[in-house]
């Protein structure tokens, strides 16, 4: 009887044995937990966007301003889940677009994608953070004026067949990445660049707030802005060292990297504001970590915490003048510096991970480490991206204008759009 005990107990072992083999990949539960926490940070950027806009606009646009930021949250997180995902990550179409693998999430489960230890759920909503925050960015350049049905149809649109394909060039096995080799760790190309050109299409073709340039536009709430600027750092650990993919060194020094920068970034703003103009202002040094942000965005897991100084440094330097000298001199309205702070800290960043980028910090070696066809292919990445992105940005703007208006009659926005649009006030300060 014990031999058959014995004999009976090695069969149930074996058959346990054997059972788990056939599980198949198992989730690695550190990086899981970490690519969660990464995707919640990133959800965060948005309505802290919202307040960092809203705080920048005059009182009677408070509101309209932030509903921008979260009602692009709303639509873009059911456009991703249907066929955004798919056009971005799906089996690839001659280097351009992904195909229609994930369309509706067919295929996307609680398994790892292969080769992964995380469930391609998470990943799929973490990448759909960042389609959500990408045009959200677009709307400080038009804030003010624009249409809040027009907003809605062009998000969906501009998702569609801009960020999709461009995130599908550089993320999804698209050309950028296979073919030119460029690097963008977290979305120097996919999001800043993508969003600031955008941004520029919308200003050509909106037009400038009425009284822009004769009439005081001065922020409402820079507490609110603050606030928000506050926000956005932190949820740019997220956004950064989220793109490891890992709770890992890769993790880390993408954490450390984009600290360093927006501090630097920060001090160069506010420096050269103070020499320039005789005041460091608070606007000023939240503008200045935002730059910091934005530059180091795809240089974060590429390059040492030192070089990130220089390009955070320098990104607060380059910004300013964007902001306080070129936007002057050609006198467009872009109403929330998107072009300023996105476009040029987008560009330089791109242009320094081609510069700083080291295989010694696990990236490939850059300009000044011996390697200039690195910058050269950051440099081929950028262009390409600006001038697709602002093709096809100005002719989806120009059709939605002829076909349903993307501008508020002029008697709204002299009453400003909380009241004309939503049927609120962002403060009732008689009660």
């Amino acid at each position: 009887m014990k031999r058959l005990l014995y004999v009976f107990l090695m069969l149930i072992g074996f058959a346990v044995s054997a059972y788990g083999a056939d599980e198949g990949p198992k989730i690695d539960t550190g990086a899981t937990a970490w690519l969660l926490m990464s995707t919640a940070l990133v959800m965060l950027m948005t309505p802290g966007l919202g307040l960092f806009y809203g705080g920048m606009v005059r009182k009677k646009n408070v509101l309209a301003t932030i509903m921008h930021s979260f009602i692009i949250l709303c639509i873009i997180s059911v456009v991703w889940v249907l066929w955004g995902y798919s056009l971005s990550f799906g089996s690839d179409v001659g280097g351009f677009i992904g195909g229609l693998d994930y369309v509706f999430l067919s295929g996307v489960g609680l398994e790892p994608p292969e080769g992964k230890g995380y469930p391609h759920l998470i990943f799929m909503m973490f990448q759909g953070m960042f389609a959500i925050i990408t045009p959200a960015l677009i709307t400080g350049a038009f804030a003010e004026r624009m249409k809040f049905s027009a907003l809605m149809i062009f998000s969906v649109i501009w998702v569609t067949v801009i960020y999709s394909p461009l995130c599908h060039w550089v993320w999804g096995g698209g050309w950028i990445s296979t073919k030119l080799g460029a690097l963008d760790f977290a979305g120097g190309t996919v999001v800043h660049i993508n969003s600031a050109v955008a941004a520029a299409a919308a200003i050509i073709v909106i037009g400038k707030r009425r009284g822009y340039g004769t009439e005081p536009m001065m922020p409402h709430n820079l507490p609110m802005t603050i606030i928000g600027a506050a926000l956005l750092w932190f949820g740019w650990f997220g956004f950064n060292a989220g793109s490891a993919l890992a709770a890992d060194g890769l993790a880390s020094l993408a954490f450390v990297t984009t600290n360093t920068a927006t501090g630097a970034a920060a001090l160069g703003w506010l420096f050269t504001e103070w020499v320039h103009r005789g005041k460091p202002t608070a606007l000023g040094v939240v503008s200045g970590a935002v730059a910091g942000l934005v530059a180091i965005t795809p240089a974060a897991g590429f390059i040492s915490p030192m070089s990130s100084i220089i390009v955070g440094g320098a990104a607060g330097i380059i910004c300013y003048f964007a902001v306080s000298i070129v936007k002057p001199m050609f006198r467009y309205d872009d109403s929330l510096d998107v072009l300023g702070i996105h476009g040029a800290g987008g560009i330089w960043g791109a242009l320094a991970t081609g510069l700083f980028a080291s295989k010694a910090w696990g990236g490939t070696d850059g300009l000044f480490f011996g390697n200039p066809k690195l910058f050269l292919m950051q440099a081929l990445a950028v262009c390409a991206t600006i001038v697709y992105v602002f093709v096809v940005s100005f002719i989806i703007l120009k059709v939605l204008d002829v076909v349903i208006g993307l501008r508020v009659s002029e008697e709204d926005e002299f009453t400003g759009l909380d009241i004309s649009i939503h049927g609120e006030h962002g403060y009732e300060l008689d009660k």
